[in-house]
């Protein structure tokens, strides 16, 4: 079925062949988000070159590429929407804050069967609303432990297991000098995917289980912020900067020049480390008494939006970027997983790419943000803002965590 997913996908794509060029009847106007570290890994790269295969396909449709910062291509894409000039397609960190504002087309409106049909089940329902399907993820990561192995070996130590293992080994990486060792980045750029991390692994979460309601103050989540107050903050353990002031990229910056002894990774830190040299170990998020009942799982999001009136161009496009070729460079690039099945399995039986299996395998049973909340970039926000105040000294992880529940039940109200 797969296979016959694939061929039927690549026939809808070649479906538009033509000479090269384009008359420029319609032209797209795609933001996305740059996946690169610098100029020459840029993903304006990827982008530009897969316009221009796409123009030579498609006579009549131009593609104009507009590649912005992680840090604000989200804020610069709701800019677009307000002043009423909102791109053709977007690549970003979420979407459901337009779906109410009935903004955006549904993937029925836009994709072919084939592709629709080709992405993996838990990224789909990660994408709908309402039982409807707006957001598109375009590419997905899980989260694993990673630990400086030298560092590790130093200081005569085993991957961690468990809390337990993980506060004592920092005990152990603390006494040999190790200037961080556990970097806890919960500063703005991505408190809300670290918080995520350790909610899961102290058996905790979002949402309730039961009916995806708020669950942000639970006794659970509570505890495991007292944990991490006294056992790693408290005693030292996680560095010169206070981790409500840490950014992940500050964090990953700092392990692959050899500071940090352990942190929570995704893939594209692994191939960070290899250039600097840092030999990594990598295993399953550690919880309480053993694996973490799930690991995080992230998506990254495709848009269409109404605005322009360009669907059925925006549709041949789409079809285009999901093809198999397409998403396995992209995917391959920056070290991420492929959020189609076709691609997913071409991945896991390429041995080029062996040193992402551990994060494919963990893709299965991983627990997502609630990205099909219309309240989550709010609350998100809030995160953000907030959370790095629940491991300060003298603070009250219950009284941080409250407030930002009363954020979130605040922002479910307005919707």
């Amino acid at each position: 079925m797969t296979a016959a997913i694939a061929a039927w996908g690549m026939t809808m794509a070649l479906a538009g062949c033509g000479s090269s060029g384009g008359s420029g009847d319609v032209t797209l106007k795609l933001v996305a988000a740059d996946y690169g570290t610098n100029s020459e890994n840029s993903s304006e790269k990827y982008w530009s070159a897969l316009a221009t295969a796409f123009e030579s396909k498609n006579p009549g449709i131009k593609v104009d590429v507009n590649v912005r910062p992680w840090k604000t291509v989200d804020s610069d894409v709701a800019t677009m929407v307000e002043e009423n000039r909102a791109p053709d397609i977007a690549q970003v960190g979420s979407y459901a804050n337009y779906v109410k504002k009935g903004k955006l087309y549904t993937a029925d409106e836009v994709l072919s069967v084939p592709t629709q049909a080709n992405f993996l089940a838990q990224l789909a329902e990660a994408g709908k609303v309402n039982r409807l399907h707006y957001g598109l993820p375009f590419v997905a990561s899980t989260r694993l432990l990673f630990y400086n192995k030298k560092l590790f070996d130093q200081a005569g130590l085993e991957a961690p297991k468990d809390w337990d293992d993980i506060q004592s080994n920092a005990e152990a990486l603390k006494a040999t000098g190790v200037t961080t060792p556990f970097a806890l980045p919960l500063g703005s750029e991505e408190a809300q995917g670290e918080t995520l991390m350790w909610l899961l692994s102290g058996g905790g979460g979002y949402t309730d289980t039961a009916d995806g309601s708020y669950n942000i103050d639970s006794q659970q989540n509570i505890k495991t912020f007292q944990w991490l107050q006294k056992e790693l903050v408290g005693k030292g353990l996680t560095g010169p900067v206070a981790p409500g002031k840490l950014d992940r990229a500050m964090a990953f910056k700092a392990f692959t020049s050899g500071q940090v002894g352990m942190l929570n990774g995704h893939p594209s830190l692994m191939a960070e480390a290899a250039k600097q040299g840092i030999k990594v170990g990598m295993v399953p998020l550690p919880g309480v008494n053993g694996t973490a009942k799930a690991s995080m799982g992230v998506a990254d999001w495709m848009m269409a939006f109404k605005q322009n009136g360009n669907r059925t161009a925006i549709g041949k496009f789409l079809d285009f970027v999901y093809d198999d070729k397409n998403v396995m460079s992209f995917a391959g690039q920056y070290d991420l997983l492929p959020v189609t099945h076709s691609a997913n399995e071409a991945m896991a039986a390429d041995p080029q790419y062996a040193d992402l299996r551990k994060f494919l395998n963990a893709l299965p049973t991983s627990e997502l943000i609630p990205y099909g909340k219309n309240s989550w970039a709010s609350v998100s926000e809030s995160f953000k803002k907030n959370i790095g105040k629940a491991v300060e000294p003298g603070a009250s992880p219950s009284n941080v965590l409250g407030g930002i529940a009363r954020d979130a039940a605040a922002a479910e109200a307005a919707e």
